[in-house]
Order: structure tokens, then C-alpha cells, then sequence
């Protein structure tokens, strides 16, 4: 059973979800104890692969309070750690027009590793968006309908 840290609400209005990764994340040791803290903020992150390592961008941490002068910057770039196979399978896909990598969740793993759950997504448009939110209130009414029907 894992403990969830941080979920990123935006990422399933946003994109549609092809298929998500499980993926570690290298942190300064301040950054863990913040992170035990639930202090991260995953909104605006986003993956990106380099010479061979995926790397993730605005991803805020904030600083461990008592950490003093050890505290590193909140939005550095953190590398992620993946298996050489799952990367090069990832660099072709996301060379694909359209797929972007978005962090889903953050969360510790039993053994106490922080790890990142990554999506491979594709931008939703906005009349999908808006197709979406239609969908959502039309089954709303339903529910209202059907509770009310059985009274």
C-alpha cells in the first residue's frame, strides 16, 4: 500500500491518457522531508527526455523549514529515473507529433521511495473539454431524475 503524496487534477481535464509509467525521482534530502510533508505541487510539470535522461521541469517542491541554508530551489529540474529500455521506447513515442509526458501523481512506495507516476498524453482540444463537461452534467441530471423518481 503506497501513500499518496500529490495528484494532479489538471492533467485528466487537459490530456487524454494513453498509458502511464512508473518512474523514481532523484531529490536532495531536504526535498524528501518535504515531500513527506505533502509539499509538492505537480499542476504545471512536465517531462522532457535529454541526452538519454528524462528530465522534469516545474515540478514545486517547496523548502523544508528547517533545513536552513541545505534548502535547493523549488522548481529545479529533477532527473527521473526509468530503465535505458523504457527511455528509448519513450524518446520514440514522444518524437511522435502531440504526446507530451505529465507527472499523474506523486507518492511513496512501501520500502519509502519516492516515486512519480508519469503519462503519456495527447492535449485534449477544447470542444473535447467542453464535449466532456456536457457529458458530465447530462449524467448528473440522470442521477437527479432517477433519485428523484424513487421517493
Amino acid at each position: 500500500m503506497s501513500k499518496i503524496i500529490a495528484i494532479n487534477r489538471k492533467a485528466q481535464r487537459d490530456y487524454v491518457i494513453v498509458e502511464t509509467i512508473e518512474a523514481g525521482i532523484e531529490l536532495k534530502g531536504s526535498e524528501v522531508k518535504s515531500l513527506r510533508e505533502g509539499r509538492i505541487n505537480l499542476d504545471d510539470g512536465f517531462g522532457r527526455i535529454e541526452d538519454n535522461e528524462v528530465i522534469l521541469y516545474n515540478t514545486h517542491i517547496s523548502p523544508y523549514e528547517q533545513a536552513s541554508y541545505f534548502n535547493v530551489e523549488p522548481r529545479r529540474p529533477r532527473k527521473l529515473l526509468l530503465q535505458r529500455r523504457q527511455i528509448q521506447r519513450l524518446t520514440g513515442l514522444l518524437t511522435q507529433r502531440g504526446f507530451t509526458l505529465i507527472p499523474l501523481k506523486a507518492y511513496f512506495t512501501d520500502r519509502g521511495f519516492a516515486k512519480i507516476e508519469l503519462a503519456l498524453c495527447k492535449g485534449k482540444k477544447l470542444y473535447d473539454r467542453r464535449e466532456a463537461i456536457k457529458r458530465r452534467e447530462a449524467e448528473r441530471e440522470l442521477r437527479r431524475a432517477l433519485k428523484g423518481r424513487s421517493r
